[in-house]
């Protein structure tokens, strides 16, 4: 019964496949509860700021990271046409790349905070130029990483990215004229 075949594979090779899935659930399961119960109560008993701000970027994008592999590996067990292989891994190449871009997004955003906090000198002008120019600076750094992480991405699957790189520059000068007065103030 387990020789029977569907779209060129075993039943046996399927039901390996889903138990490798499975495997990454149950993995990224574990990996979560002890980064809860053992890493997290570790990171948040030091005085500086800076594990703390590592691990929360590093925790779901690492969990997401598993469960990149275990598909992976179920995936490229079984036998598929090749166009199918290669639509996988160009998905695949960039689903590794936006999640590094998302890692570094959500470190870029806990380091800005902790800047813009500590910049501040307790006084109440101060705090409130903090309060309205903290959105913005955030804002402006996740879209410049993500930006990156797109056209990096991209470029990995073999995009021609010549002309949005050019567009990209001339957006951004349009941005920067635009962002004259604001940064001023």
């Amino acid at each position: 019964m387990l020789e029977k075949e569907f779209w060129g594979n075993t039943l046996e090779n399927w039901g390996i496949s889903v138990l490798i899935i499975v495997g990454a659930i149950i993995i990224t399961k574990l990996v979560s509860i002890f980064s809860k119960r053992v890493l997290k109560p570790v990171t948040r008993k030091t005085h500086n700021r800076i594990d703390d701000v590592v691990y929360d970027a590093f925790e779901s994008p690492i969990l997401f990271a598993i469960m990149l592999i275990g598909i992976w590996v179920a995936i490229h067990r079984l036998v598929y046409p090749d166009s199918f292989v290669t639509a996988v891994d160009s998905a695949y190449k960039i689903l590794i790349v936006l999640n590094i871009t998302w890692f570094f997004a959500r470190l870029l955003n806990s380091f800005v905070e902790i800047f813009w906090i500590n910049q501040s000198d307790g006084t109440q002008r101060t705090q409130r130029q903090v309060s309205r120019m903290m959105p913005v600076i955030k804002r402006t750094g996740l879209v410049l990483v993500w930006i990156i992480g797109l056209v990096m991405a991209l470029s990995n699957v073999g995009v021609n990215i010549s002309a949005l790189l050019g567009t990209l520059g001339i957006g951004g000068i349009a941005f920067a004229l635009a962002a004259q007065d604001t940064i001023k103030n």
